[in-house]
């Protein structure tokens, strides 16, 4: 947990040539001479003996960190993926603050890639490469034979980073990714083992147990158990047809409107044609088709049935009048409405 996010830090803030926490400083470019044969990269000296840094192929521009910053702040996540990441932002200085560990995580397997993908190809290739691998070794499902590929793969990687950056980038904590394969196939999946539940109640591990501690302990105390959850609102006819026994649940107040015709023929027919307890109808009404008809062809009886069998079904059609939600809960996501998305930090509407 802690690797990956030390790791990221390393490659993004010497990406962005952030002077407080870049690996590629005045020290690390003294190194060079004396340990690599990069001349592009040698210091320089200027008429008043100060020391002058070339730019280095792996850093960004100042136009670059600026669109990074730009598309980071427009960033948003779904609730519950990530933390507001955009408030991490500082475009002024164009530098990225105070991310947490789950920040790191998010941001090195999901988002790096994108965002340094203005750097040259030979640059960007091994970086995509090592976000790559932090997402395949926290997979829900760890396969055995790819974690021995990745027990090769890894030290190829950081032997590619070591022609880019310089010898100073290189720590022990960049070593330790080599180590990650085997204690996966040992341990298994990451999930289990690392504190990121933990470490996301105030930041604080401590904080963490002491709130477990304290809520096991409270709730022998209760009849029942308590705790806040949003209220949810649901008819309260219980219909018996199939389709409209969904697997998620509305929340929030609904609002009502009335449907116009081309939307009340797609909702009846939709209804119709997927709900279990009208299927035997269905077949009737093609056998009466064909009873009428004799060379009538599936294509011809599909159409038919689209323009024709809802009047036949029911002599009746259902009421105009619509309930819409503006929130939906589903196999534990959460999705809403764009209309009530709009302003939020988080988005839900995809």
């Amino acid at each position: 947990m802690h690797i990956e996010k030390n790791v990221f830090e390393n490659v993004f803030h010497t990406v962005m040539d952030n002077k407080e926490k870049t690996k590629d400083n005045e020290k690390a470019r003294l190194d060079l001479a004396e340990y690599c044969n990069r001349k592009e990269l040698l210091l320089k000296t200027n008429p008043n003996g100060n020391y002058v840094k070339p730019k280095a192929k792996f850093c960004l521009s100042n136009e670059q960190k600026n669109d990074v910053c730009e598309w980071v702040k427009g960033l948003k996540m779904p609730d519950g993926y990530a933390s507001n990441i955009s408030r991490c932002v500082d475009i002024k200085s164009t530098r990225l603050f105070g991310m947490k560990s789950h920040d790191c995580h998010i941001f090195m397997e999901c988002l790096l890639p994108i965002a340094l993908s203005v750097l040259p190809e030979p640059i960007w290739k091994p970086l995509t490469e090592l976000s790559q691998f932090f997402k395949v070794l926290c997979s829900t499902v760890l396969q055995k034979d790819h974690l021995l590929q990745m027990e090769q793969n890894i030290p190829v990687i950081l032997c590619k980073l070591e022609r880019i950056f310089p010898p100073a980038f290189f720590d022990s904590m960049e070593h330790l990714p080599i180590h990650l394969p085997y204690e996966a196939r040992m341990g298994g999946p990451v999930q289990y083992r690392w504190m990121y539940p933990f470490e996301s109640v105030e930041g604080s591990i401590c904080e963490a147990y002491l709130l477990q501690e304290t809520s096991y302990f409270s709730s022998h105390y209760f009849v029942s158990p308590t705790g806040a959850s949003e209220e949810v609102y649901q008819d309260h006819i219980q219909s018996t047809l199939s389709i409209f026994k969904p697997f998620g649940q509305t929340t929030g107040k609904y609002n009502e409107r009335w449907l116009s015709d081309k939307e009340l023929m797609a909702a009846q027919l939709h209804v119709l044609l997927n709900c279990n307890e009208v299927k035997p109808f269905i077949d009737i009404y093609v056998q009466s088709l064909k009873g009428m008809y004799r060379n009538i062809n599936d294509d011809i009886i599909d159409k038919q049935i689209e323009a024709d069998f809802p009047r036949w079904f029911q002599e009746y059609g259902p009421l105009r009048l619509a309930k819409s939600y503006l929130i939906y809960f589903v196999n534990g996501y959460k999705f809403h409405t764009i209309t009530w998305g709009e302003g939020k930090t988080t988005y839900n509407s995809g």
